[in-house]
């Protein structure tokens, strides 16, 4: 039985296997990490006032920089058209709790006016997603 075991092991084991980035992208036995999966939507915030809506979006992307630089937001993006009012996604990594997810959400301006809500759930992903975040930054031409 033991040797059958062992062989088994060696069968599923990665040859490619780097302990060095398992480590590094805080990867569980699978590859895979806990993350928590933002869903923003529209909020209940419908003013005219382009000032301010103008304002917001502003912060809210450069709240999007700040928590990227942080090494918090992995992913960001806004969502095509839908019946369901979902404008995009978040992906955040090294939050301990969802009440601490929910503090980092506040310091978003479109949030904070609610220009948008948000829903949050638990997501299992690759460990490996924040290594696409340096590629991203050499392939965009031009600023949003």
């Amino acid at each position: 039985m033991c040797c059958l075991h062992s062989i088994a092991q060696e069968k599923i084991a990665n040859p490619n296997f780097d302990d060095s980035l398992a480590q590094k992208y805080e990867a569980d036995d699978y590859g895979m990490r806990s993350y928590f999966l933002v869903i923003l939507k529209t909020g209940k915030n419908k003013s005219q006032n382009q000032e301010l809506l103008a304002k917001s979006m502003r912060g809210h992307l450069d709240n999007i920089k700040r928590l990227v630089e942080n090494g918090k937001l992995v992913v960001a993006g806004p969502l095509g058209t839908n019946q369901k009012n979902y404008r995009g996604i978040f992906i955040f990594q090294g939050v301990e709790s969802q009440e601490k997810l929910e503090a980092i959400l506040a310091t978003d301006q479109a949030i904070k006016n609610n220009f948008l809500a948000y829903e949050v759930y638990p997501w299992y992903g690759s460990a490996a997603l924040p290594a696409y975040l340096p590629v991203s930054d050499k392939i965009w031409k031009k600023k949003p």
